[in-house]
């Protein structure tokens, strides 16, 4: 005897259908009922009636649903001589079998509107346009007509395999990087189609693009003392800051007065300049932290002090009192002193690298240096930065050396035979 499990009735845009299992396999049948109170009341009955007669193995599939794909699969035990019309009994119409869904679920670009309006609430702004971009413009022309249980785990791979082709930045191609968070918006938005909508998603097995690691690439101390001394002396204060911080850039562009405490000499991690827009929470909630300032950052910031306070809001700001620009900043000031310098192009962001490095050649606690960063472990710090501090590594054995020197005692004289005893 096999025994139903989970009838229930469900509705698919507006429509009801009945769900159920049969000979261990679930059936899912289509009406052109609409979802209403009364028409839930009559499928009920008859989802009650279907349950009884599968319990009794009297269960026939094709008198009530002759249209459905599934008639051949079943093997009909019992025919019933009485073939009441049971449909017009109680107004049930079936949708025409060339019509007829046979998947759960709505269309993917419905399904991933109501997930991004249902999860934006608890997103970053930056990251509510990061992931609005990512719907609009990748996945919802690859998905969008297609019912989320349709979409196997294949088409993914497929598309995956086409977002290596799209353009990205300087003609370049998307990275690694930005093709794993695409498909990782893909995959969050059909788990969640996946738990409400009762099928296996078929993201679950797709492991990431490997990122090529970034050399970072951090400036020595000799080379920080050379930008400080040959940087324009309105963007000299500034870069201190960065180096001897580990500011993000955000974090220091959007950094205000009433953020920095000079009686406890710290800097307060509470906003973020995101874009044009200030944030109010850090990149993450170990980013909302306190910074120490040494005694070379604490002398830059009362400079800046008499600069800008009463100008703006803003530590560091432009001509009018509004944040500075990253790229007017990188273009027109970083990039040119490193050519002066004839140093390599790298990013204003590798003075966070540099302060980091730094702080771990002067032999700080590294959780210490953790807390500074904004990183909720020491993995990273030793991770990335420690090849570029030989006195803390001491990749050499040198430590070892001088620790057996020092404290290990070898008795003079040559050793005496074993004689096999």
């Amino acid at each position: 005897m096999v025994v139903i499990a989970m009838a229930s009735v469900r509705d698919y845009n507006g429509k009801l259908f009945c769900d159920f299992r049969y000979q261990g396999k679930r059936c899912r049948e289509y009406t052109a009922l609409n979802d209403t109170k009364a028409n839930r009341q009559k499928l009920g009955k008859l989802l009650e009636k279907i349950e009884a007669e599968i319990k009794e193995n009297i269960f026939d599939y094709a008198r009530y649903f002759p249209n459905s794909k599934l008639v051949k699969t079943f093997a009909v035990s019992h025919r019933i001589a009485n073939n009441s019309n049971t449909y017009s009994a109680i107004g049930l119409a079936h949708l025409d079998s060339t019509h007829q869904p046979t998947l759960s679920g709505p269309l993917f670009k419905a399904f991933a509107e109501k997930w991004f309006d249902e999860c934006k609430i608890g997103w970053r702004k930056s990251y509510v346009q990061t992931m609005r971009d990512t719907i609009d413009k990748h996945l919802v022309p690859y998905f969008g007509e297609k019912v989320v249980s349709s979409i196997r785990r294949e088409d993914i791979l497929d598309f995956r395999s086409q977002l290596a082709k799209v353009p990205g930045r300087k003609g370049q191609t998307l990275s690694a990087r930005r093709i794993n968070a695409i498909v990782l918006g893909l995959r969050q938005i059909l788990n969640e189609a996946a738990d409400r909508y009762n099928f296996t998603s078929p993201g679950q097995r797709i492991k990431p693009l490997k990122i090529k690691r970034l050399d970072i690439k951090p400036f020595t101390l000799d080379e920080v003392n050379l930008i400080l001394k040959t940087v324009r002396p309105d963007y000299r204060d500034y870069f201190i800051v960065r180096f001897f911080t580990g500011m993000r850039t955000g974090e220091i562009h959007g950094l205000k007065w009433k953020y920095v405490d000079f009686k406890s000499r710290q800097i307060l991690i509470r906003e973020t300049l995101v874009g044009d827009e200030m944030e109010d929470e850090g990149k993450t909630d170990l980013s909302i932290r306190e910074i120490f300032m040494s005694d070379v950052v604490f002398d830059a910031l009362k400079r800046q002090l008499e600069v800008t306070a009463k100008q703006s809001e803003f530590v560091f700001c432009n001509a009018e009192g509004k944040p500075l620009n990253l790229n007017n900043l990188t273009n027109r000031v970083w990039y040119p002193l490193l050519r002066y310098l004839g140093f390599e192009l790298r990013r204003p962001y590798t003075s966070r690298h540099t302060a980091a490095t730094l702080w771990l050649a002067a032999g700080e606690n590294p959780e210490w240096i953790a807390r500074q960063m904004g990183h909720s472990t020491t993995e990273m710090l030793f991770r990335v930065y420690s090849r570029y501090v030989p006195n803390l590594t001491r990749n050499d054995g040198s430590a070892f050396n001088r620790l057996l020197s020092g404290n290990l005692i070898v008795p003079a004289g040559n050793a005496a035979p074993n004689n096999g005893q």
